[in-house]
């Protein structure tokens, strides 16, 4: 990927040193950047070996998304998802996903109570600022479904009656695409709500024989300790906000998803839902790194996470072995990086 933060007009928002003395303040408060950095040391010391991951977990929570953990059994897909949780102090639930699961299981129902002679409204484990959904492909589709509105809309709808969730909100889900019986595939929709899709992937051998030494006694969730609490987070998520994202980084962003509705080897593009949340964590992962300003290099880094779950390749493309994921990147790199200020568009060499 090619780097020029300090490029005029693809940087920061005042072509550079100019920012403090507009007034433009930086995203990056050292309180509260200290917070990011203890949750991040929190989930690693139980995630052994796979920053990129816990990384990109925090920043879809920073950008008030939801996060998809994609991956074969045993690697630690549930662990991370706990840890995250653990870390917050919050409310957390978890919902195991199987097939008798019902959608009131979810979100709720309304309970008619005989003393008073009226309906009742029992809220449902949706109702958390984070929530677990282990196996999330092993429910019934309509059960899938009842996630939808709280995904988007962060609201429960009962008998015509919206209960609005908690904030912060976040979903981390997992499934697993390798053992498909008894499962059913998240829908395009559904898909299309998570922010971003990760796979961890296995451990290096030093990783492993790390995890030997703090797993092997006992687990090393039952001693994790909450080291940030909600309303951090609530601070940061609002000035993640505030981060800067120039004119030709949006055009770039929005050219990048327009790139994947035009090629020959989809058949289904990404919406306009998918540039939102890639402008969105574009701003989350620039504050992660300290800026208040968003280069073409968080877009191009978070491009094929936030995008490659919500295509469709073709059955050519399919019979070619061509993944999502090598698509984005090939559209990545063919694609002409933005036009600096007064300058000729920048090419790869």
């Amino acid at each position: 990927m090619t780097s020029y933060n300090d490029q005029a007009g693809l940087g920061s928002p005042a072509g550079g040193g100019q920012q403090r003395a507009n007034g433009y303040q930086p995203v990056g408060l050292p309180e509260l950047a200290a917070v990011v950095d203890r949750v991040r040391a929190n989930v690693e010391s139980v995630i052994e070996g796979k920053p990129e991951a816990v990384r990109i977990a925090l920043t879809v929570l920073l950008a008030e998304g939801h996060l998809l953990l994609e991956d074969v059994p045993g690697v630690g897909k549930t662990m991370l998802a706990k840890a995250l949780a653990r870390s917050l102090d919050c409310t957390v639930r978890r919902i195991q996903f199987t097939p008798d699961l019902l959608p009131s299981d979810v979100t709720g129902t309304n309970i008619y109570d005989q003393q008073r002679h009226d309906f009742e409204f029992r809220p449902g484990a949706i109702f958390a600022q984070v929530v677990v959904g282990d196996e999330i492909n092993r429910a019934s589709p309509k059960t899938q479904s009842a996630l939808l509105e709280s995904m988007e809309e962060r609201q429960v709808t009962i008998d015509g009656t919206s209960y609005e969730l908690p904030s912060p909100f976040m979903v981390v889900a997992t499934q697993n695409p390798v053992e498909m019986e008894g499962t059913y595939p998240l829908p395009e929709a559904q898909r299309d709500r998570f922010m971003a899709r990760i796979s961890i992937g296995y451990p290096s051998p030093e990783a492993e024989l790390a995890m030997l030494d703090m797993h092997a006694g006992a687990s090393p969730l039952e001693d994790l300790q909450p080291v940030a609490h909600a309303s951090d987070i609530l601070k940061l998520i609002d000035l993640v906000r505030t981060v800067h994202i120039a004119d030709p980084v949006r055009r770039y962003a929005v050219d990048l998803v327009g790139a994947t509705r035009t090629s020959p080897e989809l058949r289904l593009g990404a919406s306009p839902r998918a540039t939102l949340h890639l402008v969105r964590a574009a701003r989350a992962a620039a504050a992660l790194d300290g800026r208040d300003y968003v280069t073409p290099d968080d877009i191009q880094r978070l491009a094929v996470p936030v995008l490659a779950h919500r295509l469709m390749p073709t059955a050519e493309t399919q019979l070619s072995r061509r993944t999502s994921e090598q698509i984005v990147t090939d559209l990545v790199a063919r694609l002409p990086l933005p036009r600096p200020q007064g300058g000729p568009a920048v090419r790869r060499g």
